[in-house]
Formats: C-alpha cells, structure tokens, sequence
C-alpha cells in the first residue's frame, strides 16, 4: 500500500516550527513509549527473586528477558523501517501499541519468570515499531540543521519518561503491590497512546517522499551537500542497504558498531544496577532514584547535546560520549553510597546523552531520504541488538566470577574500545561542516 503526497508545497514544508504541531504529537508519543520500557525498568528485575521466583545468583536467567527483549526489539526496527516505506509511519506506530495492550495483564498474572520474558518479547515489538517510528517521523519533517536537535528532543523525552516510568511504579508497588503498580500504570499509558495515534497523529511518509524528489531536482546545493554513500541505487533492496550500514560503508559500520556496544551500558543499569543495590540493602524506592538519575540526566541533557552536534559535528559527541560513558560505569564499583552511586549514574547518563541523539543524526546525515527510514531501522537493529549480545555478556560475565561487579568492568572496557574504533573507522557527516565535493552524486 502506497501513501499519496498531498499536492499543497506548504504542507511538505520542513522545519519543526513549521510542522509543531505534529512535532508535539510525536514528542507525547516517545514519552509513552518511554513510560512503557520504564515501567519495567526498577520493579522487575529488582523483585526477580521474591515476587517471580527467580532464584538468588541465577545470573543468566536473571537476563533472558533483557536478551529476548533485545533480540525482538533489534529485529521489528529492521522491520518497522522497511515496512513504514511501504505502507507509512502512523500505520506501523499503531501496531505497535496494539502489540503492547497485554503486557500490564501478563506482568499481573504471571505464575513464574517465563511470563515476564513472553511479556519483554511483545514489549520488543512495541518499542521497535514505536520507537523507530517516533524518531523516523520527526526526521521526515524537519531540515537537515535541525537533526540533532531533533533527535536530542526526541531521546530526551523517550528516556526521561523512562525514568519517571522506573520512579512512579516503585512508588506504586510499594502503595498497591508490584503486580497491581504495574497492572494501573501499563493500562492508563497504553490505553493513551492508543487514542492519542488514532485520533492526532499523522502519517509523514510525503514529506520523505517530497525532500527525495527535491534532492532528485537539484534543490539540494550549496554547503548543505551531504556524503551520500556512492553507487547506491534511489531505491536500493533491503539487502543493499544491511550490507552498507554492517560493512560496506566504513563510516556507517562504525556507528552500527557504536550503537550496539553503548546498549551493554542500557542493559547493565537494567538488569544488573538495581540488582547490585538490593544486595547493599538499598530499598525500592532509593533504587528507583539511584538508577532514575542515569535516565533524568540521559534525558535533560539530550536538551542541550543533541543541539550542540548542529553546531560542533557528531563525530567527537559521540567519541567522547562513548568514553564518558565508560568512566560512568567503572565508578559505579569504585565507591559506595547512595550519593556516589547517583552521581556515578549521572555521569553514565551524561556520557550516554552525548553520544545516543548523535549517532542516529549521523546516520540520517548520510543516507538519503528514499532510503532513510530504512537505514536508521537497520542501526537500531545493530543499536538494540546489543541489549541482547550486552545482556548474555553481562549474564555470563557475572556467572563465571561470581559478583555482578566483574560486568560492570565487561562493559566499561567494551565502551572504551568501541569509542577508539568509531574515531579510527568514522567521519565527521554534518553536511554544512564536512559537506561532499561540488557535483558528487550517489
């Protein structure tokens, strides 16, 4: 199915004060998408072992929901890409939260730990299709110097959300029970986003469609020329563009490879943090404020650094980011105390804010708008793929030494390494600071 380009110039204009409206919309939905990846965040894994059995050093089982959820979640973002060139984005934003609408009753009913590695599985799809959607429609709609800022608006409100999200329900199962907290919450956010798509939200495929047909009609000059990948077909096949994106574009390889190795850090403050504090008798609700700062600071900041790659470039945001990250993590086992761990969470989530909105603008930087969507699901294929390879790591890691703070030190060497690597294979993409030779084609 095919989405018809209306015929008015002034609605395929670009920029977000031009397009506010369903910017805003598009801001409300990854905040939701946000409150349903948090609300699993901080009472889950925390409760494993008293409310869903998981016994105590079980490591490994420990994160096969974070595994599933990893794998699923890589895989619909290949999909949601593809299939949202086909058949639009708002189509594909609301199977995504049908997808969700059983996850609150699974968590609710669940008689043993396989219930909540199901319900992860169909969170995967949710935050996949959603997610992806999210950032592809904000990209459709704004201008080329505005990618990182929004990019950073649009991460800064999925990630505080998520935050909030692990904040609220630790309150909540406090109040009504871990199973009931979480039961009300999941049900009030998915019912809103449900209406809020069906009713507010609209499709942006045409204004892909119509910044593709300006680039083909040479509207696209001056200092604004990006580094599209050379030799690539207007409409490449699925495999052409995996294979660009995995290997055969340098430049693109080292952010695929960055994206899925800083999600190692995601899946350790998922899974192993909030497991490392119960075991130093940090109560729930302290957990949720501990772990929360990674997420508010990863969030506020994205304000502020998605801005500055408009400006500075992404290539050393996202190096240093990469690095900063890393530090983040090793301090977390470097001292203790509610305050030390705080500001170490802060550090990770600053860390995580340089680099998270800029890796995905550099991609948008240099793929071109016909194939766009496609290329930024096959990142985050790469970028969430991790949680799954990070998650195992971490499992395994925690498993053989015995102590959850040997994957901590599996994940900030990971960070440091990635981060040489994406300085030694990448490039700096922002089209007005590094722009292509006059006359290059794709």
């Amino acid at each position: 199915m095919t989405v018809a380009v209306p015929d008015s110039d002034a609605v395929l204009s670009l920029g977000i004060q031009e397009n506010l409206t369903q910017f805003v919309h598009q801001l409300i939905q990854v905040l939701l998408v946000g409150f349903a990846l948090g609300m699993m965040r901080t009472v889950v894994p925390a409760l494993a072992e008293t409310e869903f059995g998981v016994a105590k050093g079980s490591f490994l089982l420990l994160t096969a929901f974070v595994v599933a959820f990893g794998v699923v979640k890589g895989v619909l973002n290949f999909v949601a890409g593809r299939l949202s060139e086909r058949i639009g984005r708002k189509r594909v934003l609301l199977l995504g939260w049908i997808a969700a609408i059983p996850i609150p009753v699974m968590i609710y009913l669940a008689p043993s730990w396989g219930w909540i590695v199901a319900a992860t599985v169909l969170l995967g799809v949710n935050q996949g299709l959603c997610w992806s959607m999210t950032q592809t429609s904000k990209l459709d709609v704004t201008r080329a110097d505005q990618r990182g800022l929004t990019l950073g608006l649009n991460e800064f409100a999925g990630y505080v959300g998520v935050a909030l999200a692990g904040i609220i329900t630790a309150y909540a199962a406090i109040v009504w029970g871990a199973r009931l907290g979480l039961l009300v919450f999941g049900g009030v956010v998915i019912a809103l986003a449900l209406v809020l798509t069906l009713v507010w939200v609209k499709d942006t495929l045409p204004w892909a469609k119509s910044e593709a047909a300006r680039h083909k009609a040479g509207g696209v000059t001056g200092a604004f020329r990006p580094r599209y990948p050379l030799g690539v077909p207007d409409y490449p096949t699925t495999w052409e563009v995996f294979a660009l994106m995995s290997w055969r574009d340098r430049r693109l390889a080292a952010v695929s490879q960055a994206g899925l190795v800083e999600k190692f850090v995601d899946a350790l403050v998922w899974v192993i943090f909030p497991v490392f504090l119960i075991a130093r008798g940090v109560s729930l609700p302290d957990i949720g404020w501990i772990v929360g700062w990674y997420g508010l600071v990863w969030g506020g900041s994205q304000l502020f650094t998605g801005r500055l790659s408009d400006h500075v470039g992404r290539l050393w945001p996202n190096v240093l980011g990469m690095w900063i990250c890393g530090a983040g993590v090793a301090m977390i086992v470097l001292g203790q105390g509610a305050v030390w761990w705080s500001v170490s969470a802060a550090v990770t989530g600053f860390g995580m804010a340089l680099l998270y909105p800029n890796l995905s603008a550099a991609v948008a930087d240099i793929t071109p708008p016909t194939w766009r969507g496609s290329a930024i699901g096959i990142y985050r294929f790469w970028r969430d793929l991790g949680y799954g390879i990070g998650a195992l790591g971490l499992g395994l890691t925690a498993h053989f030494y015995g102590s959850t703070e040997a994957a901590f030190w599996f994940v900030a060497l990971s960070m440091f390494a990635s981060g040489a690597l994406l300085l030694w294979w990448g490039e700096e993409t922002h089209p007005r600071l590094n722009p292509a030779p006059q006359g290059a084609t794709t």
